[in-house]
């Protein structure tokens, strides 16, 4: 019986040591598998944080950003916009500059205007001026010829001419010529001269 015994716990330690033996076994097995598989696991770590770092880089792109012909693109039509604009900006300037040499143009022709109507107006006033010497000379030449004289002309004159005369020449003188004249010739002219004294405002 005590043999039986013995041999029970012979066959149990036995046991025993196998089985720890087994588990160093595995254990070393599993540290050297960890050991040879860390560097192709970290291989493939840094693979993958490459590509999402790389998919990440080309969202934004794929998000909205313009690819190169598309930005080609938006210069040369912001270049043309340019040039239009700049265009219409020499138009405009050059309509300012043909409206202001318009405008200078136009004061310049007024100045002129003014002054050829100065010049116009001085030259009717020296004009009149001279009529009017030349009408009182010769009111003064028919008072000074003699009445008979003096008469045959104004008998010859239209009657609104001769009483102009007669208007501006002395009473005596003028008397003297009337006396002379027709009695036709006298009737209508005296007609003339009443006509314009009844025209002069009376107070």
């Amino acid at each position: 019986m005590a043999k039986a015994d013995t041999s029970k716990k012979m066959y149990r330690a036995k046991r025993g040591t196998l089985m720890l033996l087994a588990v160093f076994l595995m254990g070393s097995a599993v540290v050297r598998i960890a050991l040879e598989a860390a560097p192709a696991i970290a291989r493939e770590v840094a693979g993958a944080k490459a590509d999402t770092e790389e998919t990440q880089a080309m969202a934004p792109a794929a998000a909205g950003v313009p690819d190169s012909a598309e930005m080609q693109a938006m210069i040369a039509a912001f270049k043309k916009r340019e040039m239009m604009l700049a265009e219409r900006e020499a138009e405009i300037e050059d309509r300012m500059k043909a409206l202001e040499i318009a405008d200078q143009a136009i004061e310049k022709k007024l100045l002129d205007l003014q002054q050829a109507e100065a010049k116009l107006l001085a030259t009717l006033n020296l004009a009149d001026g001279a009529a009017e010497q030349d009408v009182t000379k010769l009111t003064s030449v028919y008072e000074q010829m003699k009445p008979k004289d003096a008469a045959a002309l104004f008998e010859e004159m239209d009657p609104s001419f001769a009483a102009g005369f007669l208007s501006r020449m002395r009473p005596e003188a003028a008397a003297g010529v009337m006396a002379g004249l027709s009695p036709e010739a006298a009737y209508t002219i005296s007609v003339v001269l009443a006509g314009r004294n009844g025209e002069v405002p009376k107070e």
